[in-house]
């Protein structure tokens, strides 16, 4: 895609995320709406960012036995969203069914490691090793499941990108000062991510919440 950013517009009201979107489309590829968006505003939200005419990124990150997501798969349908999310700890049947029973024209991809996590928040879940040893597991896990790609942060996209030459690479955490904030800990700049394979560059909080949105995402995709 031309412009691989895909705004994560995580907002309580939905007119005012669809006018952020309007107001920034001309500088960003897509939109990705996540659990926050989804929950308040439902499929009705999902329309209503799809008239702005950018492709719709559902990261619903979906998690459970093989039958349920392949009918939350089935289920969405309707909104044709260009990338869905799964959980790729969800393991490989489930990933296998959830690709199975998405639309034709809808990536599926699996989530491998949250950008929140680092490697104490893995020890305290039981999974020993590091998040790039984490990431490399599931994302070998995901393709052995005919996912089109993964989810993994800019730190580990470069050695995913190795192994899998034509995956779908999808970077979230992204920060344009390549300085972790808030709740992501494993950040990198969008022009990293990029230049290291990242298929989708998914940047939120250094848009939405600047001061002027326009000339954030303008001067990021300046740097790409």
């Amino acid at each position: 895609m031309s412009n691989p950013v895909f705004l994560a517009l995580d907002v309580p009201q939905l007119e005012t995320g669809k006018a952020l979107v309007e107001k920034v489309k001309a500088h960003i590829g897509g939109v990705k709406l996540g659990l926050e968006f989804f929950c308040a505003h439902g499929a009705h939200g999902v329309h209503e960012i799809a008239h702005t005419g950018l492709p719709i990124f559902l990261d619903l990150k979906l998690h459970d036995i093989p039958n349920t997501v392949a009918g939350a798969m089935q289920a969405i349908h309707m909104l044709e969203p260009a990338v869905v999310t799964v959980h790729a700890s969800g393991g490989r049947a489930m990933m296998e069914d959830a690709k199975a029973a998405a639309a034709d024209g809808t990536k599926v991809v699996g989530v491998t490691m949250l950008t929140s996590l680092d490697e104490k928040d893995l020890a305290r879940t039981g999974v020993g090793g590091s998040p790039h040893d984490q990431v490399m597991r599931l994302a070998e896990l995901a393709h052995d499941a005919g996912l089109d790609g993964i989810v993994c942060s800019g730190q580990e996209v470069k050695a995913v990108h190795k192994q899998w030459k034509d995956g779908f690479f999808v970077v979230p955490g992204l920060r344009p000062g390549g300085k972790a904030t808030g709740d992501q800990k494993r950040v990198v700049t969008p022009r990293q991510a990029r230049d290291d394979g990242a298929s989708v560059l998914v940047v939120g909080r250094p848009i939405s919440r600047a001061d002027d949105p326009v000339a954030a995402a303008r001067a990021i995709e300046a740097t790409l």
